[in-house]
């Protein structure tokens, strides 16, 4: 019974994730011409889900893996079957970082990028975490935007994304400033028009490559997930974070008397419902 529940998980993750990336295909061809020419990196968000669903995603061809806490971050990195049956797996933080789990975070083998480096002092503490163990290439970041203004989300002002920009690139040697990412509302009606808060940080990034004189087409953006990537990619994104839509829906465990599930939830979901 074990190995037909496991078959059948598998088959699902290699239907769906085949049909997430057939629609940023499309997404992507569809785009403006001047976007033409942006790749589209899909970050699988395995989020609660076991290690053998996201080594049937691997299995599957999916190299790029998003995580939200750097406790399962590292656990799954570390996993036997992780280490030896998926050499190249490239892991992206994707939760909230808070500077006492830097040095945990910077130690994790195949950590690939870290998309919410939201403050100097975050992205100071892991330049000197990386740089003490003397790695052979910088690690990839992005500076989190908060274009939504909301105080249950993280990251930069927009008017402060010109001076996290310059301090990741003046201050941080060890860091390879590669774009913006933000996470914007959740259920935003696009039949009232496209998501101000992609446009806020498709704004924000004209602005930061304007004042910095960095090249437009090397600044990526990561914004949009499960319920709006297509969207999200018409208007610019080179890096979409999908997670229900490939692994299916996420059971929580059962919170224990007193606890505040609102405590529990990672603050790039919604309260309400689970859409990576």
């Amino acid at each position: 019974m074990r190995r037909a529940v496991s078959s059948m998980a598998g088959a699902n993750v290699g239907a769906s994730l085949r049909l997430v990336t057939d629609k940023i295909k499309v997404a992507a061809e569809c785009r403006p011409q001047a976007l033409q020419t942006a790749n589209v990196r899909l970050v699988a968000v395995g989020k609660t889900k076991p290690i053998e669903l996201i080594q049937q995603a691997y299995n599957h061809g999916q190299r790029n893996f998003g995580e939200n806490y750097v406790q399962e971050l590292s656990e799954k990195a570390a996993n036997p079957d992780v280490v030896a049956k998926c050499p190249d797996i490239k892991w992206h933080f994707i939760g909230h970082l808070q500077r006492n789990k830097v040095k945990q975070l910077s130690s994790i083998a195949n950590l690939y990028m870290v998309e919410t480096v939201s403050s100097e002092k975050i992205a100071s503490a892991l330049d000197m975490s990386w740089g003490r163990l003397k790695r052979d290439d910088r690690l990839k970041v992005m500076a989190q935007i908060n274009t939504s203004g909301e105080d249950t989300k993280h990251g930069a002002t927009p008017d402060q994304s010109v001076k996290l920009v310059r301090h990741i690139l003046e201050k941080c040697p060890n860091l390879h400033f590669i774009g913006l990412m933000t996470i914007g509302s959740f259920n935003h009606d696009l039949s009232s028009g496209p998501n101000p808060d992609f446009l806020i940080l498709v704004d924000c990034k004209q602005h930061v490559c304007k004042e910095l004189q960095l090249n437009l087409e090397a600044v990526e953006l990561s914004m949009g997930m499960s319920n709006d990537f297509e969207h999200a990619i018409h208007l610019g994104s080179t890096n979409v974070r999908v997670g229900s839509t490939i692994f299916g829906a996420r059971v929580y465990p059962a919170m224990k008397s007193g606890e505040n599930r609102n405590a529990t939830l990672p603050t790039s979901e919604p309260q309400s419902t689970v859409t990576t």
